[in-house]
């Protein structure tokens, strides 16, 4: 039976009274009744997602034959099998049911960042049930329950703050805001304020950082925030790569083809007197000739192989198309939190005896200097006072982690980066705790907006206090100068208030320290003596600035899109150089415009700031529609939407949520932005490979077909047995084409401009360069066979070295084609793999020319050495012809190379 459908309580709660939601809600303040509680579950269904029609396996199964390449080759393979080649026949099958197989797999498992996403939601939830606090399943949760939160619960559903004790809850998966947002209980005027903006709100599937409250649940199931994604997820459609398009259409041609080849030699044949049959068997097997068997083989393995060569890179990847995709990326959108930057609170700058001091260093770990005007400077003591006083006044601890070796904040994060900030000075917390006893605390509340701890030190009980800074400096009488303690007047007050606004200006968020000797409990936070300010931010990672700027030469654009303010957003992009016209977009700017306007737009912004989900799906469309290949970075839950959408999804491996993860194409196991790069590079290495295999075969499969059709057309007996073909196409092909999947990549591959994905593999360079060697392939060997046939040797011997000839071209060509516009002569045995299959193929063709066994079945005859001179010679006249029409390209003769 159908859930009922979960349905909005009340509109925009955020910006009414308390007391309107509940009387909206006609919930009681004791909280409700299990008659009444169990109405609104009748009434608004089960606190959960729904459910996705699953796909069935057999579905998915049965779109994998609808590739236009898997069907050529299930063809192929029902040809060959016709001609009475079984070994063929078996082989071609393996590839097919290779490629079908893992297809499946890779579409099977797509569809599962869903259940990942309802994995996140709570378990349970605390609410107040007949004014009694009681635990509930999480999907019994209904609107009207009054929530009761305490730090480290997961919020179970969307809700109107009702009470809020120092309450902040950390939405970083939901918004990519960095830090915990506190919370207050007023009405926000603004409707259509972001969810981020929302402080009497609280979210489901995010979690309590600090404090306690109670909140009035206004949305349960699909109509919460997180309920909301999980619809986008589900709507949104992934499509096919540009290497998928470009195969089917390649798939599409060599179907007209080969269908055209087989009527044109029966025609032929039957205008000359040849058997129907005869020809009918000829045809096909030039036709079979036509489709390059290994295609898939070799697309596959060279995808693999950048899968693993990724890994030992810090990527993983989901679905191995993406690699390629990866290679024509045009624009990579970056979430900021966890990804441009560490997620890690860091202090930058210190305001200290009226001076500004930067901090190095970047995350907890207690490494860094401490800079004046850009010279390094020792910790004097009025900085040392400061710090000091500010780990004092801290819970958080830093620790190093024993697996990974990395800095780790337990506790507060802005604690966190105090803690490590002092201990770059030399002040170990824990130290610094022993020697100086904690005797009393008064916590941080969100009205008082400051913490105050009580320490007994040799000189009595000092107090030390830490919070916002016009809280502090009004409560200080006195402030630490270089020359000591001196009065702190009106004026000095402004000074220092006007240095915090500064610091702020530049996106750090800023606190004040103060300190009073002969404290009491009673007494702690007033006429203190003021000891300096901290700024700190959530710094962009150091090699993420040179990675930018590798994807900068590459032609690939960098746009920032966060939930976080954007001022925050500003900052980071600016040190990252992301910010060239100062222009920062938010989600109320891409609500104010049309479609129209930001299609117009959309290639000049760099930054988005305080987006939704929603319109991180409009950033992406936009850009698409503009025939971009879109990659997307992120790590939270606001992210999976985009991820899914955009050409291909990376996610973070570390910071992000399984949510993200399982809708990306690829995740970053060490969180790392510079990783995409090394992605990028290896992406269009693949690309180039392919393409690779494609001149090589698809030249040589041009020059076989120009052989028989220039035999037929001038009269003279065929050149070649149906079996030496197949023997062409599917063994001398096959081990070259697979090493060239492994070619190393060409050097100026990072200074190219990405690839257009309407162009395709078959711009007019390459086609012009299979052409000519096709052509000249066609042209030589015909050439060789009427000279031989008309010197006095017999058909077989004439038609042997026609035979060796083309195998010897096309093992040369293999070497040609390593690049499309590079010479031959430039490192030409740089691949090993290719030197191994040349060497195996040039003794198998020895095999089949001397060995007497095979001379039937071949119809080969055992050439003289005079005659491997004459067809050695003939067959190296390719490279003259291929570097000729290499120069060509260069110059743009052919066209743009691509």
């Amino acid at each position: 039976m159908e859930s009922p459908r979960t349905l909005p309580a009340v509109a925009a709660p955020h910006t009414r009274t308390v007391a309107d939601v509940a009387a909206a809600l006609s919930a009681p303040p004791g909280g409700l009744g299990a008659a009444d509680a169990a109405r609104r579950l009748a009434q608004y269904g089960p606190n959960e997602l729904a459910a996705a029609p699953r796909v069935s396996p057999w579905s998915v199964l049965a779109a994998q034959f609808r590739n236009v390449l898997v069907a050529i080759l299930l063809v192929a393979t029902a040809l060959s099998a016709f001609l009475g080649h079984a070994v063929e026949a078996v082989a071609i099958a393996v590839i097919v049911t290779f490629a079908i197989l893992l297809g499946f797999v890779q579409e099977f498992r797509a569809e599962r960042a869903m259940e990942a996403l309802r994995s996140l939601t709570a378990p349970v939830a605390r609410v107040l049930r007949d004014g009694a606090e009681v635990e509930i399943r999480a999907r019994e949760l209904v609107p009207g329950d009054v929530l009761v939160l305490r730090a480290g619960d997961r919020v179970a559903g969307d809700a109107r703050l009702v009470e809020a004790v120092n309450l902040a809850a950390q939405e970083a998966a939901l918004t990519g805001e960095s830090e915990p947002v506190d919370k207050r209980l007023e009405p926000i005027a603004d409707a259509h304020a972001p969810v981020g903006d929302r402080a009497n709100m609280v979210f489901a599937g995010t979690a309590i950082a600090r404090g306690r409250g109670r909140a009035l649940v206004v949305a349960t199931g699909s109509e919460t925030e997180f309920g909301r994604i999980a619809t986008l997820l589900e709507s949104v459609e992934s499509g096919p790569t540009p290497l998928q398009r470009n195969l089917d259409r390649l798939g599409r041609v060599l179907v007209r083809v080969a269908l055209a080849i087989v009527a044109v030699i029966v025609v032929l044949g039957l205008v000359r007197g040849q058997p129907f049959v005869d020809m009918l068997v000829f045809g096909i097997a030039l036709a079979v000739a036509v489709v390059p068997e290994a295609l898939p083989a070799v697309v596959t393995i060279s995808l693999a192989l950048g899968v693993q060569r990724l890994v030992r890179r810090r990527a993983l990847i989901r679905r191995l198309a993406a690699v390629e995709t990866l290679g024509s990326t045009s624009v990579i959108c970056s979430d900021k939190t966890g990804t441009l930057t560490k997620d890690e609170m860091t202090a930058r700058r210190v305001y200290v005896h009226g001076e500004l001091v930067d901090v190095t260093g970047v995350g907890y770990a207690p490494h860094g200097t401490f800079e004046r005007d850009g010279a390094r400077m020792d910790g004097h003591d009025g900085l040392l006072a400061l710090l000091g006083a500010a780990a004092l006044a801290s819970d958080a601890r830093i620790v190093r982690g024993e697996t990974d070796g990395a800095w780790h904040v337990h506790g507060d994060p802005t604690e966190g980066a105090l803690v490590a900030a002092a201990a770059k000075a030399g002040l170990d917390k824990p130290d610094l705790d022993a020697r100086f006893a904690r005797v009393h605390e008064i916590p941080f509340e969100s009205e008082t907006r400051r913490m105050t701890t009580l320490h007994a030190t040799p000189d009595g009980v000092v107090a030390y206090a830490k919070g916002a800074p016009e809280v502090i400096v009004a409560a200080c009488a006195r402030e630490s100068t270089a020359a000591g303690v001196a009065p702190l007047d009106e004026a000095g007050r402004q000074r220092i208030l006007a240095a915090a606004q500064a610091m702020a200006d530049d996106a750090l968020r800023v606190l004040a320290v103060a300190t009073r000797t002969g404290a009491t409990p009673e007494n702690a936070q007033r006429d203190l003596t003021f000891l300096g300010l901290v700024g700190m931010i959530d710094p962009p990672r150091p090699e993420v600035r040179d990675a930018i700027a590798t994807c900068e030469r590459a032609g690939i654009v960098v746009v920032m899109i966060t939930g976080d303010h954007p001022t925050t957003a500003r900052a980071v992009a600016r040190e990252l150089d992301l910010l060239a016209d100062g222009q920062v977009v938010t989600g109320a700017d891409l609500d104010a415009m049309g479609d129209a306007e930001l299609a117009r737009r959309v290639a000049e912004i760099g930054v988005y700031a305080r987006v939704s989900p929603a319109h991180k799906l409009r950033v992406v469309g936009a850009l698409q529609a503009q025939r971009h290949v879109v990659a997307m970075t992120g790590d939270g839950v606001n992210d999976a939407p985009a991820l899914k959408k955009a050409d291909i999804g990376v996610a973070m491996g570390i910071s992000g949520t399984d949510v993200a993860r399982e809708a990306a194409a690829m995740t970053l196991t060490d969180d790392n932005f510079a990783s995409i790069v090394a992605a990028v590079e290896e992406g269009r290495g693949v690309y180039g490979n392919i393409k690779k295999y494609l001149m090589f075969l698809l030249s040589s499969n041009i020059g076989e077909i120009g052989l028989m059709a220039g035999a037929m057309l001038a009269g003279m007996p065929l050149p070649l047995t149906a079996v030496q073909i197949l023997y062409v196409n599917l063994a001398t092909d096959g081990l070259p084409a697979l090493a060239l999947a492994v070619d190393p990549p060409e050097a100026d591959l990072m200074r190219r401009r990405p690839r257009d994905p309407r162009i395709g593999i078959f711009t007019r360079p390459v086609v012009a360069l299979m052409l000519v060697g096709g052509l000249w392939s066609a042209l030589v060997n015909l050439a060789l066979f009427a000279w031989a046939w008309q010197s006095g040797r017999s058909i077989a011997e004439a038609m042997t070295m026609t035979f060796v000839c083309l195998v010897v071209i096309q093992l040369v060509n293999a070497y040609n084609f390593r690049s499309d516009r590079l010479s031959i002569l430039r490192r030409p045995f740089a691949n090993r793999w290719l030197n191994l299959a040349v060497l195996w193929e040039v003794a198998l063709l020895t095999l089949v020319v001397y060995l007497p066994v095979l001379h039937a079945p071949f119809g080969t005859f055992a050439l003289t050495a005079v005659d491997w001179a004459i067809v050695v010679a003939v067959a190296l006249t390719i490279v003259p012809v291929l570097e000729g029409a290499k120069a060509l390209a260069r110059h743009g003769v052919f066209g743009e190379l691509h």
